[in-house]
Parts: structure tokens; sequence; C-alpha cells
């Protein structure tokens, strides 16, 4: 509870304003049988005033003000019997929250008061030597008790620092082990990919630019090459992010992300290549979209055409943008070849591999905006992939 005591803070307060308003009733008690002059009406009402505005100061100031509630209190005993019980409960206080150079001071102060007051009313050298003794055991009783408190609690408070410590450092270590397998992958990834596709983009050039080559052949050769091209900047991407140090992430420059107005580029890029893509656009460029549900619509299509074009190689692919009720709703649909599911349409006639993970790293991308996706196979035997983007704050 922050700017406040706790509940249970509280009830322990009030738990020692408690013994302390017993102890200064039974102090009353005991000096009203030693001096029967003390049993007068008003007597007894200033006692009873005195222990409960001592008590009314403990119950607010035993925890922000130790050491000045307790000298006050024991100057307090100068007024009456029944601040005596309440000082007490403020000596144990000291020393269960100050360190024992503050509680022994204030306790031999208490018994040096409570020595002299029984000096001034007592007529006995005996009882006064007897008083001392036995009070002075009793206030280093008081002093010890509450050191030992305090001890306990600061034993308790550095087992859970310690505590806190070590969970501090098994994060670290679980971060520091997931940030060098990053880097392991990072380095495979570059290494194993890079080479490969710099030796596909190098040879799809000599084929594009070969002079005996057909003009298909050249075009052809030239969508492989600007596809490894942008597979290659993909990759780097993909690299920059596993990895962590500031010379990839603050050195090179950031790629221009795609938006929504990129998505007719992306089906004309899939004509090219062969593909039959339809693509119904109700959005337009200036349709409102923020830049990142844009830039989410357009890998989702991305995605689409690429699963049409690995399982069902040579369909029809119906592409849909629709603004609706607050919300861009992307739709991918195409055929299915007879007998296949949905899951493992046509990899054997498309020769390329998949293995689901595209429509998963789909489902967390929509997630982290705020939107659903469903895809699946439809009764007509098309698979048919929906994507619901919010276009408010995301």
């Amino acid at each position: 509870m922050r700017g406040g005591r706790s509940a249970r803070k509280w009830a322990g307060d009030v738990g020692v304003t408690a013994l302390g308003a017993l102890l200064a009733l039974v102090t009353v008690g005991l000096s009203q049988i030693d001096q029967p002059s003390r049993n007068s009406g008003p007597a007894q009402i200033r006692e009873l005033v005195l222990g409960a505005v001592c008590c009314l100061a403990v119950l607010l100031f035993r925890r922000t003000r130790p050491v000045p509630l307790a000298v006050v209190l024991i100057l307090a005993q100068f007024l009456g019997a029944a601040a005596y019980g309440v000082a007490a409960v403020a000596v144990f206080n000291v020393a269960a929250m100050r360190p024992w150079r503050v509680a022994v001071p204030i306790g031999v102060a208490e018994t040096a008061v409570v020595c002299g007051l029984m000096t001034l009313a007592s007529t006995s050298r005996q009882g006064v030597l007897e008083g001392a003794v036995v009070f002075t055991l009793l206030h280093a009783v008081l002093v010890t008790a509450g050191m030992l408190v305090r001890s306990r609690r600061l034993l308790v408070e550095s087992l859970r620092e310690r505590a806190r410590q070590a969970e501090e450092g098994q994060r670290l270590r679980v971060e520091e082990a997931r940030l060098l397998e990053r880097e392991r992958l990072a380095r495979e990834m570059h290494d194993v990919l890079a080479h490969r596709i710099s030796l596909l983009a190098v040879h799809a050039g000599a084929l594009e630019f070969g002079p005996d080559a057909p003009r298909a052949q050249r075009d052809a050769a030239g969508i492989i090459r600007r596809g490894a091209y942008e597979a290659m900047e993909d990759l780097r991407e993909v690299i920059g992010v596993l990895r962590t140090g500031p010379e990839v992430v603050e050195g090179a420059p950031e790629r221009p992300q795609p938006t929504l107005a990129d998505i007719p580029s992306l089906v004309t890029e899939a004509r090219s290549t062969g593909d039959r893509v339809d693509l119904d656009d109700q959005v337009g460029e200036d349709g409102g979209v923020p830049g990142r549900i844009g830039r989410h619509a357009y890998r989702i299509v991305q995605e689409g055409l690429t699963n049409a074009r690995k399982h069902a190689p040579g369909a029809r692919v119906r592409v849909g943008l629709l603004a609706d009720g607050g919300r861009l709703i992307v739709m991918i649909e195409n055929p299915l070849p007879p007998g296949s599911g949905a899951a493992d349409a046509g990899r054997a006639v498309a020769g390329l591999p998949g293995a689901g993970a595209g429509l998963l790293g789909l489902g967390e991308r929509v997630a982290l905006v705020g939107g659903t996706l469903t895809h699946g196979r439809t009764p007509d035997g098309t698979f048919l992939l929906v994507a619901r983007l919010p276009l408010g704050d995301s």
C-alpha cells in the first residue's frame, strides 16, 4: 500500500497501542494503591486523559517518529503515572526500529527518569534501590527484546533481497542464453541462406543478360533475380532482428515497409510469374488505413499468394480488400485440388515445402493488433483465408 500503512501494519500498531494502554492502567492502579491521594476524581481524570493522549501518539507516530516519540513520552512521565506504561512501549519500539546506538541511550534515559521519580516520591531508601534494580532490569529486557525483533526483521529483509537478486540473476542468465542462441541462428542464416540466395541471383542475372537467351527466358530470369534480391533484403531484416548489436540496429538504414498501397504491385508481380490472381480492392490507396495495419494486410496477402502457389499451382486466386464496421477485411480464396485437405493440399503437386508455419505466423501477427484470422476448406472445395484487422487504435 503506497502512501500509507497496510492493514497488517495498522493491526500491529493497534496491538502495540493496546499493550501500552494496558500497562498505563496497571501503572495508574499501582500508584493509587501506593498513594491514596491520587484516588480523587480530578486526579483520575487527569491520568486517563494523559494515558489516552500518550496512546494516540504511539498509534500515530510509532513508525514515522520513534525516537522523538520516546523522548516526549519519557518526559511526559513527570505529568503522571499513566505515561510510564506507554513510555516503556516506546523504548521497546525504538530498539525494534533503530540501531543499538540509538536504543541504548533511550533505555538509559528512561531508567534515569523512572529512578528519579521514585526518589522524589518515596521516603524509603531501600525501596528506591530495589525499584531501581527492578526497572533497570526491565528496561534492559525491553531494549534487548526490541533489538532481537529488529535483527530478525533485517534478516528476513536480507533473505528476501537475496532471493530477488537470485531471481533477477536467473532471468539475466536465461536472457543471455536466449540472445546467444539468436546470434547463433543469425550466423547460420547468414552463412547458409545468404550464400545460396546470392548464387541464385548470380545465375539468374547471367541468364537474364545472356545475348542468345529468348525473351521469355530473360523475363523469367529477371523475375528470379529480383526475387532473390528482395529475399536477401528480407534476410538482412530478419538477421537484424535476431542480432542485438548496435551496429546492426543503428548502423544500417531502415528499409521502407510495405503498405496497403503496395498490394496491387504485389499482385502484378505474382501475375508476371504466371499466377492467375484477381484483385478486388474496395478500399483503395486513400482508405484511411493506418500504416501498421496496411503492412500487416500486405504480409497476409503475400503469405496467401505463397500458399496458393505451393498448394494449388495454376489455380485462380481471388484477393479481396474491404473496409467494413471499423475493420479491414482481407480475403484470399483459391480452389483446392480434388481429394486434398485444407492443410496438405497439393504439396506433392507443387513440389514446394510447407509445414503450416506461415499460417501460424499470420495468426500471431493478426492477434498482435487485436484482429482475428480464420482459414480452412469451404463446402464448395476452395481454401478461404479471412483476416479482420481493426482500423482504430491497435
